[in-house]
């Protein structure tokens, strides 16, 4: 999805990109519903995993690979935002900017303190608190989503507003992360219960489309009943809660196909993401020398080309991370290494930085 939605989105010409070309509105809705689905994974599988263990605390291991699994994607993003011109000093402000990397990388961080302030008072407040920070996110948007942060240092306050220029910000998207957090929970409660796997797609076809559908009137009539003016103005402008109905689907779907999608290959690719996002992004965007596909095709291919080239795209950067993967790992190990024997110093840094002694 996020593949051909990036190569398409980039490098399809602009005279298809219309409200009168019915093809590829369709094919916007539905990329649409990529970024809230990645997001709301991401908190299904951190929380799943987190929550399959027998320590809690500090003591659970998780937390500790959660926070340097969030540290090292923030680092990413910044790293495939890095460009020549920074080492000449010259810098531009969208350096600066928080991307998808980002933002994944904080939630995670955000939801590893959250558990850590929570989990003493039991499973039900923590999940309830999960469930709330969706609802208040997704509510209060519009009040939140352009307020400036003055006070706060400009790299800080993009992942607070997207004001500044922000592709991504914190929130509403952790609202995606903190409801997948939330179906992990229940998902481990109830996964036991005989029929399970029968009446999930069910239930969350059906929350899914009550939310497509409905989530509109119920915010409006709520605001009619109370008077409450913030269901009105999330009633009037609902985009977020009827992608989350999206996801829902797409997760009912994920369910009836989970066989298939338990085939080697799909599990392989599903453990390398961050290794594919890296790969795309350079092959697509060209990072630090911006000498991408982007550079000579922006905007310039018409239809055929355009899915012609998204499927070889998809197909060559998943060839590239599994079967070259383990090989660019190994040579940036014995790297890391070689530098580490000879900066002792730095290896000590470094451990401590990435929490290993923790």
């Amino acid at each position: 999805m996020m593949l051909q939605g990036h190569f398409i989105s980039s490098l399809l010409s602009e005279k298809f990109k219309t409200q009168s070309n019915t093809t590829y509105q369709i094919w916007e809705y539905f990329r649409g519903i990529t970024a809230p689905t990645f997001f709301t994974i991401t908190g299904f599988v951190f929380m799943f995993l987190l929550l399959k263990q027998d320590k809690i605390g500090w003591n659970n291991p998780r937390i500790k690979k959660g926070i340097e699994r969030g540290i090292k994607l923030i680092l990413w993003g910044y790293v495939l935002r890095l460009s020549v011109g920074l080492f000449i000093g010259y810098t531009h402000e969208s350096y600066y900017y928080t991307d998808v990397l980002h933002i994944i990388g904080a939630s995670i961080i955000l939801l590893c303190l959250l558990y850590l302030t929570l989990y003493k008072f039991g499973k039900k407040t923590f999940n309830g608190a999960l469930l709330c920070i969706t609802i208040g996110s997704f509510l209060f948007e519009r009040y939140y989503n352009e307020i400036t942060t003055p006070f706060l240092p400009e790299v800080v306050s993009h992942y607070f507003t997207k004001a500044n220029g922000a592709i991504f910000s914190l929130f509403p998207w952790f609202g995606y992360v903190s409801i997948g957090a939330f179906l992990a929970s229940l998902f481990l409660k109830y996964k036991d219960e005989k029929h399970f796997y029968d009446k999930l797609p069910i239930t969350l076809a059906i929350t899914g489309l009550i939310l497509l559908f409905l989530s509109s009137p119920i915010l409006l009539v709520l605001g009619n009943f109370t008077g409450i003016e913030i269901f009105t103005i999330s009633g009037d402008y609902n985009y977020l809660f009827s992608r989350l109905g999206d996801v829902f689907l797409i997760f009912s779907v994920f369910v009836y196909a989970r066989k298939l999608l338990n085939l080697p290959v799909f599990i392989k690719i599903g453990k390398v993401t961050l290794s594919i996002y890296v790969v795309h992004h350079i092959i697509l965007y060209g990072s630090w020398f911006h000498t991408g596909l982007t550079r000579w095709f922006y905007h310039s291919l018409n239809f055929t080309e355009a899915i012609l080239g998204a499927l070889f795209f998809m197909t060559i950067v998943c060839i590239l991370v599994l079967k070259f993967r383990d090989y660019v790992n190994k040579k940036a190990y014995q790297i890391q290494q070689t530098i580490f024997n000879r900066l002792p110093k730095l290896k000590s840094i470094f451990t401590k930085f990435t929490l290993n002694k923790r």
